[in-house]
C-alpha cells in the first residue's frame, strides 16, 4: 500500500515561501533556485516548486483559481498558536483570521502563504 510521503507547493518566488515557512518550523537548505525540500518533525517532506518548472514539467498546468490546497500546523499549545501568527504576520505576511477558541476545542487562526494558499494554525485547547 503506498504511503504518504511528500507534497508540494508551487510557488512564484522560492525565497519568500521558504521565508514564510522557516517561520512555521521548516527548514529548508540554502540552495535550490527551482525545487527545494525541507522535513517537518513528523518526517512529512515540502517541497517547494518554482512556477516556472512546473510549467516545463507539465505543459498543460494552470494557476489554481481561489484556494485549491489548504495547510496546518499543529501548535504545541494554544500560546504558540498566539504567538506564531504574531510572528508570521509581524514579518509582512498576511494574516486572514486572527487567533480565537474555537468551537471544536482547538485555538486556531490562518494565515496565508506568499501564493494565497491558506495555512491554519491550531492547537487543543
Amino acid at each position: 500500500m503506498p504511503s504518504l510521503d511528500a507534497f508540494g507547493i508551487v510557488c512564484a518566488d522560492i525565497a519568500k515561501s521558504v521565508k514564510f515557512y522557516n517561520l512555521l518550523g521548516l527548514d529548508f537548505p540554502d540552495a535550490g533556485d527551482d525545487h527545494i525540500e525541507a522535513t517537518a518533525k513528523n518526517g512529512m517532506r515540502v517541497m517547494l516548486d518554482k512556477l516556472e518548472l512546473i510549467k516545463q514539467i507539465d505543459m498543460d498546468w494552470v494557476t489554481p483559481v481561489g484556494r485549491p490546497m489548504g495547510l496546518a500546523f499543529r501548535c504545541d499549545s494554544p500560546k504558540e498558536v498566539d504567538a506564531t501568527y504574531a510572528k508570521v504576520t509581524k514579518a509582512g505576511f498576511r494574516g486572514k483570521t486572527e487567533p480565537f477558541d474555537a468551537f471544536w476545542g482547538q485555538r486556531y487562526a490562518t494565515v496565508f502563504d506568499p501564493d494565497g494558499n491558506a495555512v491554519d494554525l491550531f492547537a487543543q485547547l
